[in-house]
C-alpha cells in the first residue's frame, strides 16, 4: 500500500515537472520569437534612418547647385537648410519607436524637409539654363531615387512594425510581452494633405 502511494506521488511529481518544464520552454519560444521581430523593426528602422541620412547628405550640394543659377531665390534656399537643420537636431535613438510624441516630432520634422525638397526642386522649372544643367540633373536624380528608397523603406518598416505589434497583442504572447517589456512601435504615417498635389508658388 506505502509503494502505491509512493509510486502514485512520484508519478503526479513527473507529470507536474513535465508541465512546468514545458510551460517554460512554451513562455521561452514565444520569447524568442518577439524578441525576433523586434530584432527585425531596429534592422528595418536602420535602413529608413540611412535613406533619410543620404538624402540629408545630398542637400546641400543640390542647394549650392540652385544658388549658381537662381540665387534671388532665397526664400526657397533658406526654407531647404532650415528644414535640414531642424531633421538634425531631432536625436533619434531606437528608444523612438516607443516614444509615440518623439517619433511623431521625426515624422514631422522630415515631412516639413520633403516639403522644402519638393518646393527646390520646382524652381527649376523657372530656370531653362539651371533645368539643363548636368550637375543639377545628376543630384535631381539623386533625390528622387533617395524619396523612392525612402516611401519604400518606410513601406518594409511599417510592415515589420505590423507583424511585431499583433504579435504582442494576440493571446496568449500577450502575457508574455507585457512581462518582457515588449511595447507597442510606431507606425509612419501619411502626412496629412499628402493626397492632394502641392501647390508651388513663386
Amino acid at each position: 500500500m506505502k509503494s502505491r502511494a509512493a509510486l502514485m506521488a512520484l508519478v503526479i511529481v513527473g507529470v507536474l515537472a513535465v508541465c512546468i518544464i514545458g510551460v517554460f520552454l512554451w513562455g521561452m519560444g514565444i520569447y524568442n520569437s518577439l524578441v525576433s521581430l523586434d530584432e527585425q523593426v531596429s534592422s528595418s528602422w536602420s535602413q529608413v534612418e540611412s535613406q533619410y541620412q543620404r538624402r540629408a547628405d545630398l542637400i546641400p550640394n543640390l542647394v549650392n547647385t540652385v544658388k549658381g543659377f537662381a540665387a534671388q531665390e532665397r526664400e526657397v534656399l533658406l526654407g531647404v537648410t532650415e528644414a535640414r537643420a531642424k531633421v538634425s537636431q531631432v536625436t533619434v535613438t531606437k528608444d523612438v519607436l516607443d516614444d509615440p510624441a518623439t517619433f511623431s516630432r521625426f515624422q514631422a520634422a522630415q515631412d516639413q524637409f520633403s516639403s522644402a525638397i519638393s518646393r527646390l526642386l520646382a524652381v527649376a522649372e523657372n530656370y531653362p539654363i539651371l533645368k539643363s544643367n548636368e550637375n543639377f540633373l545628376a543630384l535631381q536624380t539623386q533625390i528622387e531615387g533617395t524619396e523612392n528608397r525612402i516611401a519604400v523603406e518606410r513601406r518594409r518598416f511599417n510592415e515589420v512594425v505590423q507583424q511585431f505589434n499583433t504579435a504582442i497583442r494576440r493571446f496568449p504572447a500577450a502575457f508574455i510581452a507585457n512581462m518582457s517589456g515588449f511595447r507597442e512601435k510606431q507606425y509612419f504615417k501619411a502626412r496629412e494633405g499628402a493626397e492632394a498635389t502641392p501647390e508651388v508658388k513663386f
